[in-house]
């Protein structure tokens, strides 16, 4: 059977709780909220405001991971101060679940790439997690959504380093040395994915917003503009379906910005993330998309 995609063109804090609402999934117990804090100095994240009713309506708790590279959010410390100053702990309950070790080690015996998970360990302290991503390019994935959120974003800083080395190191020292080969790279985002779906054994929603639409991350501290108009807000109890449904989206726009979009997430391969995903299992390519 394919994956329910729910679609609608309006954008409003107010319409993602709604669309949340329309899944039909309740998320009980202590709710993660995963999200993209933003980077210090990028312009195009959506802030605390746009996420706040959604959040409000589970009781969650933002939840954030350090990164592995140099920036604004690579220790503790820095980070923390710019959650603060992006305003996310003015009105949020907000853990960076890796702010100190040892990490949570999720096992994949199926990975392609790599057969272990290393995620803040704060992330045993919840029954249930809320994934908000907004959708956009991405330097190294070619696109940011659902999966990239759930593999790069819930690994602790550690973790980011072990999927970008293909398993070969879990430290940021010398990581940028030490990558390797872009597919493999993106099934390792992929095989890490996958784990963090699992473990919260159907408990999980994704939104995916098509708003401010970069070919750059959110992690980027200069980014590009938008380069496409804005599209609408996504939700699915599927990963794969929701990411693969805002790539077809964008394919079938006639938006002029969009050869520059598709050129991002082309020369990254971007959706053999996807592809990779499918393989696993967790999700499907397949997908109805109902018009909200």
């Amino acid at each position: 059977m394919k994956s329910k995609v729910y679609f609608t063109k309006e954008i409003s804090p107010e319409k993602v709780l709604e669309m949340y609402r329309l899944i039909g999934k309740e998320l009980k117990g202590r709710v993660a909220v995963k999200l993209h804090s933003g980077e210090e100095g990028n312009q195009n994240f959506l802030k605390p405001e746009f996420w706040k009713p959604v959040i409000d309506g589970v009781k969650g708790t933002v939840v954030e991971c350090n990164t592995a590279y140099d920036g604004a959010r690579n220790t503790t410390e820095k980070h923390v101060e710019l959650i603060k100053k992006h305003g996310w702990s003015d009105y949020f309950d907000v853990d960076l679940m890796d702010a100190d070790g040892p990490d949570l080690v999720l096992a994949i015996p199926n990975g392609k790439v790599i057969k272990k998970d290393l995620v803040g360990k704060n992330m045993a302290n919840y029954d249930s997690m809320l994934v908000l991503s907004h959708f956009k390019g991405h330097p190294m994935g070619g696109f940011g959504g659902a999966l990239k959120q759930l593999s790069i974003g819930c690994a602790s800083s550690d973790g980011k380093a072990y999927i970008h080395s293909g398993g070969k190191q879990a430290t940021q020292d010398g990581l940028w040395d030490n990558i390797c080969a872009q597919d493999e790279f993106l099934e390792a985002m992929a095989d890490a994915a996958s784990a963090v779906v699992e473990y919260f054994e159907g408990n999980i929603v994704f939104v995916n917003v098509m708003k401010n639409m970069s070919v750059d991350c959110d992690c980027c501290e200069v980014a590009e503009d938008p380069c496409l108009a804005d599209m609408g807000i996504l939700v699915s109890l599927d990963p794969v379906a929701i990411d693969q449904a805002c790539i077809d989206k964008v394919y079938a726009c006639d938006d002029p910005g969009k050869a520059h979009f598709i050129e991002r997430v082309e020369s990254r391969h971007g959706i053999h993330t996807i592809e990779a995903a499918a393989e696993l299992g967790f999700g499907s390519r397949e997908y109805e998309l109902v018009e909200v």
